[in-house]
């Protein structure tokens, strides 16, 4: 796997940065608390597809930092035999969970904002 500087850090484009590795290590270690939290709540996951962006400031001395790190997964879980909204509910508190036992998440001093679109199949 390639990594490059950003562009704009006389990087090269369409390279994978460390920016870019950082924001997806948040991504996937929540996704895989989420995965793990289905499982522990019973949960029939049908998939999970996450979009993911880091804000970052400049500062005036030219150092930089993400303030925050925002999450979009779009979640589809079964409700076979069970009422949709009690099962939206548990899908909620498996999220909560696993945005509070990630450690990448927990690591890192960014805001992290999770805007989930939860589709529950009947």
């Amino acid at each position: 796997m390639d990594f490059s500087a950003p562009p704009d850090a006389q990087g090269h484009a369409g390279v994978l940065t460390p920016e870019d590795a950082f924001v997806a290590a948040a991504n996937s270690c929540i996704m895989m608390m989420f995965i793990w939290a289905t499982e522990r709540f019973k949960l029939k996951l049908l998939s999970y597809d996450c979009k993911a962006e880091g804000t970052k400031l400049i500062e005036l001395d030219r150092t930089e930092l993400f303030t925050h790190l925002r999450f979009w997964p779009v979640i589809r879980i079964a409700a076979g035999n069970e009422n949709g909204e009690v099962v939206r509910a548990r899908t909620e508190r498996a999220l909560h969970s696993a945005r509070k036992y990630s450690l990448v998440a927990n690591s890192v001093k960014s805001e992290i904002i999770i805007e989930a679109q939860i589709e529950i199949v009947s």
